[in-house]
């Protein structure tokens, strides 16, 4: 008789993202080629700077580095926020192995069992399952897609605060709506995590990728709240270097640090190849930034256009990151993402998406699409989703 496992154990949620690769493999096997517009994963070149660093490398051996960080690459840390207008202590700063144990270390450091964190739903599903490993019930903030995704007024944001919760979260700009917030919001947000005594987490991962004429603003320009404000980082998705497991957590509270520093020296170290090869794009420059954002401009324009023309389909202009999402005229977008890998395919492709919604019930019509593709394999995605969805519902009647 096997032995049972944890609670637990049986509580984590599959990845969204992830768990319909075995029915993508599945489609490879039959010769059916996948677009994949289910992960953040970018198509582009990481930066000739990080891979020249492994080309060269000649250490005797890949050793342990230090477990708030290897000093080149925190220097590189406080030197990039200091162009980015914020003065930051290297103490301030601790290197994480990606941007999900930052957010494991966060969580770990500011709440205790059962206490509670507010994040705007739909939210990047490992939020969750984070969570639930750090022992947090995550309560949403509902947003819908008829208002672009944006926050709902203070009124009904306090309603969801009880005397177990710890913070609220933010992804700004966000995974997986696209939605950048405003001032306003991130005063709002600030004005109750002051009155209510919560931190604020900020996940600002795609900072660089926005494109209107505004910014995503920083939630460490907060004044007033220096000792309340955790921001989450990583070189993934900026730099295109998703493998090389490269994130920071940063925050002006030294005692939120201190245990992020014990619970790195728990965990050793961050890949120590990866962070030299972090630190010698230090220098990057804004013209890096500014082909990247162009390049994701037309990717994203590209998609709101095939998206808005396919009957039946709500969407909105994403002004961040580099994804949107879509209400399709299905019941069960699940279903349908199955469906494309098991049975359709046009002319030898089909497509592969994700949903982002935690609450039962709650967006069952809605999917998250990764705009992470050259322009040719995104308008053969954008085929396979219009014809895909016209024999589905043919299909169900």
């Amino acid at each position: 008789m096997p032995l049972p496992l944890s609670d637990r154990a049986h509580r984590f949620p599959a990845s969204p993202i992830r768990k319909l690769y075995p029915l993508a493999e599945g489609a490879r096997s039959r010769g059916v080629q996948v677009y994949h517009l289910n992960i953040g994963q970018p198509d582009l070149e990481t930066p000739a700077p990080f891979l020249e660093v492994l080309h060269k490398f000649d250490r005797a051996n890949v050793a342990y580095s230090p477990s708030q960080g290897e000093k080149v690459y925190l220097d590189a840390l406080v030197e990039y926020y200091r162009q980015i207008g914020f003065q930051l202590e290297t103490s301030q700063v601790q290197v994480t192995v990606g941007g999900s144990e930052a957010i494991l270390f966060t969580f770990l450091a500011i709440a205790s069992h059962g206490d509670e964190v507010l994040i705007p739903e739909p939210f990047y599903t490992n939020y969750q399952t984070l969570a639930m490993v750090a022992g947090l019930q995550v309560v949403p903030i509902t947003t819908r897609p008829e208002n672009n995704y944006r926050l709902p007024a203070a009124a009904e944001i306090e309603k969801r605060i009880t005397n177990r919760t710890r913070a609220i979260m933010v992804c700004n700009p966000s995974n997986p709506t696209g939605t950048v917030l405003t001032r306003q919001e991130l005063d709002l947000l600030a004005g109750l995590a002051r009155e209510r005594g919560l931190f604020l987490i900020s996940d600002e991962v795609y900072r660089e990728f926005v494109y209107g004429e505004g910014e995503a603003i920083s939630a460490l320009s907060l004044k007033g709240l220096e000792d309340r404000v955790v921001v989450v980082d990583s070189i993934s998705k900026r730099y295109s270097a998703c493998g090389a497991r490269i994130g920071c957590m940063v925050s002006r509270n030294a005692e939120v640090m201190d245990c992020a520093l014990r619970l790195a020296q728990a965990r050793l170290s961050a890949p120590t190849l990866g962070q030299l090869g972090a630190a010698a794009m230090r220098d990057m420059g804004t013209r890096y930034f500014d082909a990247t954002v162009e390049e994701y401009r037309k990717r994203r324009n590209i998609v709101h256009e095939e998206l808005s023309s396919i009957p039946g389909v709500l969407t909105h202009l994403p002004v961040g990151a580099f994804y949107t999402m879509a209400r399709l005229p299905v019941a069960d977008a699940e279903d349908f993402a199955r469906w494309l890998l098991t049975d359709f395919s046009l002319d030898g492709h089909t497509v592969m998406f994700a949903r982002f919604y935690a609450t039962a019930g709650l967006g069952n019509d809605e999917i998250r699409i990764a705009y992470v593709l050259k322009e040719s394999d995104l308008r053969g995605a954008m085929a396979c989703l219009r014809k895909g969805l016209e024999r589905y519902r043919e299909l169900k009647g």
